[in-house]
């Protein structure tokens, strides 16, 4: 799978994560901090990498930033991206079950390196859920993103 990666700074855990990406056959698109002459600057390249999910060019991604938080909200501005801040294996499971998240979003400060692999073996492992009420949830979100306020029609100005 071809996975786009950001972090706003060059750090252990943002290393090991391309590392473990690719030590599990993962095509990595390094962007930001993770790719000399690649504005590092966390939201301009979480974007980069969330757009490269949107328009097909990645089929996932995995935005980095010190909380995690300014990533995932970057991330998020893109129309089709679903990126979801996940701080343990329990949470990137149900993000991507429930929300059918396509956009990973991490704590460079909270995640340890062991934490890391829990939360990609979750990630991985889960597929989104086919509830009729899940997939309606993901749907309105899609609308939401594209309308800017789910109901299908175009905003109101």
């Amino acid at each position: 799978m071809r996975i786009s990666v950001s972090s706003d700074m060059d750090e252990p855990v943002a290393r090991a994560l391309v590392a473990e990406l690719r030590g599990r056959g993962h095509d990595v698109v390094p962007h930001g901090a993770l790719r000399p002459g690649s504005d590092p600057r966390w939201a301009v390249c979480s974007e980069a990498a969330a757009r490269e999910v949107a328009d097909g060019t990645s089929e996932q991604a995995v935005v980095c930033c010190w909380t995690g938080t300014g990533a995932s909200i970057a991330a998020n501005k893109v129309p089709g991206v679903r990126a979801a801040l996940c701080a343990d294996a329990a949470t990137a499971d149900g993000a991507r079950r429930w929300n059918d998240a396509n956009v990973l979003a991490l704590s460079l400060r909270l995640t340890s390196e062991p934490l890391l692999k829990e939360i990609l073996d979750a990630w991985f492992a889960a597929e989104a859920s086919e509830d009729s009420e899940d997939r309606a949830n993901v749907l309105h979100v899609d609308r939401i993103g594209r309308d800017g306020d789910g109901d299908g029609d175009a905003p109101v100005s």
